[in-house]
């Protein structure tokens, strides 16, 4: 691991996570390359200020649950190798329902050069601390789809509700939204804002 980035469970204990890239529950179906272990890996600035954010949500009721934080480059060079294979049809419905693989790189929600890539940009939801179930926000993770969109009209209220505390909590914490997705959050002043790392997740 490079210096100044450490393992989210270690730099800030009690955070929930579910690194979906190390898993086959994600919208290439299988684990994607760079992705060794399933935990989350960030700059000591994402893991301070997802601390805050955890602490914050808290106050809600809330607990915070990530899906991803630093992401190798590798894997978004695996992203864009699949994006050129034929349509197997197992994901689509899961995740890009309405675009066709090229569609999401074109459309936003899959980057060449990703945030994730620089370490302090985050993947993650809300769940209730009394029950542990995750709140509902109107479309799951990765949900390559306008609904996914802040603002995206025919939520029911009480998605609408979660997206806000979810975006409220994060701005608080020094975090900026990315309007195609609501999960996604990059820190406003991240420490590498123009190097690409590409070390394991291991």
């Amino acid at each position: 691991m490079k210096p100044d980035f450490a393992f989210l469970d270690e730099a800030a204990p009690g955070i929930r996570w579910d690194a979906k890239y190390a898993t086959w529950d994600n919208f290439t179906g299988k684990p994607v390359d760079g992705y060794v272990a399933n935990r989350i890996v960030g700059t000591h600035a994402l893991c301070a200020a997802l601390q805050s954010a955890q602490e914050k949500a808290a106050t809600l009721g809330f607990g915070l649950l990530i899906w991803d934080g630093y992401r190798p480059q590798r894997a978004v060079d695996c992203f864009l190798r699949w994006a050129k294979q034929p349509e197997d049809g197992r994901k689509k419905r899961q995740h890009y329902p309405n675009l066709s693989r090229t569609e999401m790189f074109e459309n936003g929600y899959v980057a060449a050069k990703s945030g994730h890539t620089r370490g302090s940009t985050a993947d993650l939801t809300l769940y209730r601390l009394d029950t542990g179930e995750l709140l509902p926000m109107g479309g799951g993770f990765d949900l390559m789809d306008t609904v996914s969109h802040h603002g995206a009209p025919g939520l029911t209220p009480a998605e609408a509700a979660n997206r806000r505390h979810l975006r409220s909590v994060m701005e608080d914490c020094g975090f900026a939204a990315y309007e195609a997705e609501w999960w996604h959050y990059t820190l406003r002043d991240e420490p590498y804002p123009d190097t690409y790392f590409d070390f394991l997740v291991a």
